[in-house]
């Protein structure tokens, strides 16, 4: 059996580590990184860094190396390889798992703002404050360059590129955040409105309870749904429980 796990996120790795303790020595694991991220976290099998050249190289991939299950464990807004998965694997015949974490849900006391698209989040701005706490990482950030008169803290894991807001300070870090430092980022820099992606899971939330805590909006982005047709799976455990379904844990 040889599993591909497109990957880059926190349950790629727990699910890539799953899988090499629970497969058949015979089995084989690979991760794809897409390499926009400098230094990543690197899982445990094989990896693999790059582009496949669109679905047609995806599932030319697929064939060459005898791929048994494509699971897309990407970030949930990474939508061009998720459709591209979707492609490839019905090209080549190879069952198909996303998994996603869930999404946020608001709570008694938020502020949210949902929006469709950065585009729509940069329109809704001028109106929430003056300083913006933008999360959405660094790609995209051409959305937000005419809006001259506000002022962004910017967080990334790698430094952004132009175009970019022109009062913009960059925050290079990378997640877990907590409660406690996300309230005194928000303090420090007189934050009044936070943008951040429905990315889901526990790293990125406390800047959503900090805000809630601050008492300002938080204009966030609908995630893309998951193509028409594919399983979804939640957690690392539910895809383990859909690869064995398909005689994972025997071959």
């Amino acid at each position: 059996m040889h599993v591909l796990v497109l990957g880059g996120t926190t349950e790629a790795r727990r699910l890539a580590e799953a899988l090499v303790d629970t497969l058949p020595a015979a089995a084989k694991v690979t991760s794809s990184l897409a390499g926009r991220v400098a230094s990543p976290k690197l899982p445990p099998g094989e990896v693999r860094v790059g582009g496949f050249g669109g679905a047609g190289g995806l599932a030319a991939w697929l064939r060459t190396h005898r791929v048994s299950a494509l699971i897309d464990a990407t970030h949930p807004f990474a939508e061009t390889i998720s459709f591209n998965a979707a492609a490839a694997a019905a090209a080549a015949h190879v069952p198909l798992l996303a998994l996603r974490r869930p999404g946020w849900v608001p709570g008694e006391g938020d502020a949210w703002h949902p929006v469709g698209s950065l585009a729509e989040a940069a329109r809704a701005l001028p109106a929430l404050g003056e300083r913006v706490f933008l999360t959405t990482g660094r790609m995209g950030l051409a959305a937000f360059a005419d809006l001259d008169r506000l002022w962004f803290l910017m967080r990334s894991v790698d430094a952004p590129d132009a175009p970019h807001p022109a009062r913009m300070e960059v925050l290079l870090d990378r997640g877990p955040f907590t409660l406690e430092g996300e309230c005194e980022l928000i303090r420090r820099h007189r934050i009044d409105v936070v943008v951040t992606k429905d990315s889901g899971g526990a790293a990125t939330a406390p800047k959503l309870a900090a805000a809630r805590e601050a008492g300002i909006p938080v204009v966030v982005v609908r995630r893309p749904p998951v193509p028409q047709g594919v399983a979804v799976a939640a957690t690392p455990e539910e895809a383990l429980a859909w690869l064995r379904a398909r005689g994972g844990s025997q071959t």
